[in-house]
């Protein structure tokens, strides 16, 4: 079945950096667009960033073009996003997520606090 396991999730400091992950297994990995979600509290979930299937094709939220970098690998079946310069409106819970299929991870924490 359809698995897709986020973790690298922390509490940073303003200003640090960090690097989620995530795996994915139940699906050809590699003929599926990725992105990466979050959902602060009591807010809806917003898109964070998109990688096409090769990844040549990558786009971003305005609120985090030029901080974070989305990448994959499509031999490892993982989805990385290389999150610096973060900020407190950063925290939040971060999914993965394909969006031609319905499955949703249980996500990872990150706090951006000092």
């Amino acid at each position: 079945q359809v698995q897709l396991v986020e973790s690298g999730g922390d509490l940073v400091q303003p200003g640090g950096s960090l690097r989620l992950s995530c795996a994915a297994s139940g699906f050809r990995f590699e003929v599926y667009v990725m992105r990466w979600y979050r959902q602060a509290p009591e807010k809806e979930r917003e898109l964070v960033a998109t990688i096409g299937k090769t990844g040549d094709y990558t786009n971003y939220a305005d609120s985090v073009k030029g901080r974070f970098t989305i990448s994959r690998d499509n031999a490892q079946n993982t989805v990385d996003l290389q999150m610096n310069s973060v900020k407190p409106e950063d925290t939040g819970m971060y999914y993965c997520n394909a969006p031609e299929l319905p499955h949703w991870g249980q996500g990872t924490q990150v706090t951006v606090s000092s």
